[in-house]
């Protein structure tokens, strides 16, 4: 790459990244808020939470990275035209072409990024938090206990327990559990839950029993530390079940008997699988649009706020047609081609119209060679 090249591709590869980093760093805040649910209510540790967060960012990548090539794209086009930096490349020596070459690069980068994360990064950190969200609410503590809240299980039991701390420790808990007439009610300042031989139990600490029987005979019991077993309350654990965008692109595009009577019908595996492949070409529609927008057109010191205006809305409009052509595609598998078209036509159309701007219109030329627009009276 030439000299004036290097240089126009670090002043735009620097916005892009960082609206990379802006919008990556929305969504993790956004995922976090909805994972608040497993600290509050499940009683979760901050680092579980944490986990689960960031294996949802891959699945985001997809819808990040074009729109940072939209933003990045018009933040440093904007500035290189307004300060004239262009045209002075352009006087250079630079032509077109190599002016555009370093914003292709940097489309082509985002798109390869994509790829790579689409067809192996959110599959593996989905079916990660897929097991991860399964265990959690196959957890005997998610199950049986929420803090402050009086909680029934099968068989007549009820859970109380007043606070459940990070590493899991439980805080005065109460457990009542009536069988016909007979009732029993435990009581412990701590307890915790473990499996005891793949039992599941949970271990009362410093506590008391009470036991009223159907004959008004009351047993009263004190103990120092007394295991509770769960087997009878605790639902058999199931199997875990994936989704469409938990499976890896073999399995989406060549689906066995197993996956279509599990996960979805084929052509729904199909369309998600095709559009995990086109969607990184959104990244050359953005970077082809953010071009037109800012250099399809004369130079202008007020800003381009009204080409950037139609580049932006026309983005929005066709990511929007691509999330329906996926939907689309799950009746009509043909549509599937079309999720290829759809952005690499864009992208072709921008280029065009930006080059077909850059030419010079000569009008009026055919007028111009008539002998009466020259002083020449016709023959």
């Amino acid at each position: 790459m030439k000299l004036l090249q290097r240089y126009l591709l670090r002043q735009m590869t620097l916005p892009t990244v960082a609206a990379a980093g802006s919008l990556a760093a929305i969504a993790l805040l956004s995922q976090s808020l909805e994972q608040l649910e497993i600290i509050v209510e499940r009683g979760q540790s901050l680092g579980v939470m944490l986990k689960l967060t960031l294996l949802a960012l891959p699945q985001l990548i997809s819808v990040i990275l074009p729109i940072a090539v939209l933003v990045g794209a018009l933040t440093a086009l904007t500035r290189l035209q307004r300060e004239q930096e262009l045209t002075a490349a352009f006087a250079g020596g630079l032509t077109r072409w190599q002016a555009l070459r370093p914003a292709l690069r940097i489309a082509a980068v985002a798109a390869g990024v994509g790829l790579l994360s689409n067809v192996w990064l959110q599959p593996w950190a989905q079916r990660e938090a897929r097991d991860t969200t399964f265990s959690i609410r196959s957890d005997l503590a998610a199950l049986l206990v929420e803090e402050g809240r009086f909680v029934q299980g099968p068989d007549g039991l009820t859970v109380y327990v007043q606070q459940i701390e990070q590493n899991g420790l439980l805080k005065n808990l109460f457990i009542y559990l009536q069988r016909g007439d007979n009732v029993t009610t435990w009581d412990a300042q701590e307890a915790r839950f473990s499996r005891v031989d793949g039992a599941p139990t949970l271990t009362l600490i410093g506590g008391s029993m009470q036991r009223y029987s159907s004959n008004g005979v009351l047993t009263f019991l004190s103990f120092d530390r007394l295991p509770f077993d769960l087997s009878p309350y605790v639902p058999e654990s199931r199997t875990v079940r994936y989704k469409p965008s938990d499976l890896w692109l073999t399995q989406l595009l060549w689906p066995t008997p197993d996956l279509v009577g599990t996960v979805g019908p084929r052509g729904e595996l199909a369309a998600e699988g095709h559009a995990r492949l086109a969607s990184p070409l959104y990244s050359f529609t953005a970077m082809s649009l953010a071009l037109w927008a800012v250099l399809g057109g004369a130079f202008s010191r007020t800003g381009y706020g009204l080409r950037i205006a139609k580049a932006a809305g026309a983005f929005l409009v066709i990511r929007v047609a691509g999330y329906g052509l996926v939907a689309a595609a799950v009746w009509n598998p043909w549509l599937n081609l079309l999720q290829y078209l759809l952005p690499a036509g864009v992208a072709l159309l921008a280029t065009r119209a930006l080059f077909l701007e850059l030419k010079p219109r000569r009008r009026g030329t055919f007028l111009a060679r008539l002998p009466w627009r020259s002083g020449r009276a016709p023959a």
